[in-house]
């Protein structure tokens, strides 16, 4: 019942995998300002990773985001059709010419991938030598799970002993624990496996912004004005983030 009147009236009830709820959720992020400015915080974010590449710079599951935005100048694509997007592909099959990309974007796109290692083969071969792929995903941590498995609609199994699942559907289907599996938790495999990629860097933040939000399926819990004050009462938990943090900045580089 509280699940209920709390979900964002625009979509409640919608089937997640079809594009009408996308184009629904791309309007929520656009009418509520507190969601909004997580979302250009976190394009600013990535826009500081690839500011010092040359060439194709392609955004996987662009989907209710808005980053040309701050990145004018990637293209922007999803599984499915909207209007909004560039080109319709699949992660685990890009279109794409080998060493043809200098970055790869996503923004809670790789824990909805059934197969992560056949989309890091996919990353690697699109890549230049040099090029990034730059996520922000769901992050593993004490608070988090708390969080994730208590109170969010997406599968969470940190426990999980694979890099993929049975896939329901584009974005029904998840392990929204999947990226902390791969790039924290099983590093070492991850680094034998994918020498050629290489670990920039991990930085867990974000423990309550985005819960106060509301996210894209929930009625925002604080007022827009209040971003600043959210932002500023979690610079105190900065040095504890392995601990509070419920998304990750993850910055992988092809290096050969």
């Amino acid at each position: 019942m509280i699940k209920k009147l709390l979900a964002h009236p625009l979509t409640s009830g919608f089937n997640l995998d079809d594009p009408n709820t996308t184009e629904l959720r791309h309007q929520i992020i656009q009418s509520k300002p507190f969601l909004k400015r997580i979302y250009m915080e976190w394009y600013t974010l990535i826009a500081g990773q690839i500011a010092d590449l040359q060439g194709s710079i392609f955004e996987l599951g662009s989907g209710a985001g808005f980053i040309k935005q701050l990145i004018p100048h990637a293209y922007a694509s999803e599984i499915f059709y909207l209007p909004f997007i560039d080109i319709v592909l699949d992660g685990l099959e890009l279109p794409l010419q080998t060493s043809s990309l200098a970055g790869l974007l996503m923004v809670d796109v790789f824990h909805h991938i059934p197969d992560s290692r056949g989309f890091l083969n996919e990353a690697l071969r699109v890549l230049v030598i040099g090029g990034k792929l730059v996520m922000i995903e769901p992050w593993v941590s004490k608070w988090s799970k708390r969080i994730y498995q208590s109170f969010h609609h997406e599968p969470f199994y940190p426990q999980s002993k694979d890099w993929g699942f049975s896939s329901t559907g584009p974005l029904s289907g998840s392990n929204q624990a999947l990226p902390w599996i791969v790039f924290e938790r099983d590093k070492e495999k991850f680094e034998h496996e994918f020498s050629q990629l290489r670990i920039l860097l991990i930085q867990p933040m974000m423990p309550f912004r985005y819960i106060l939000s509301g996210g894209v399926s929930m009625r925002s819990f604080v007022p827009g004005w209040s971003y600043d004050f959210w932002r500023w009462l979690e610079g105190f938990f900065i040095k504890k983030m392995h601990q509070w943090g419920m998304f990750a900045l993850i910055v992988l580089e092809k290096i050969r």
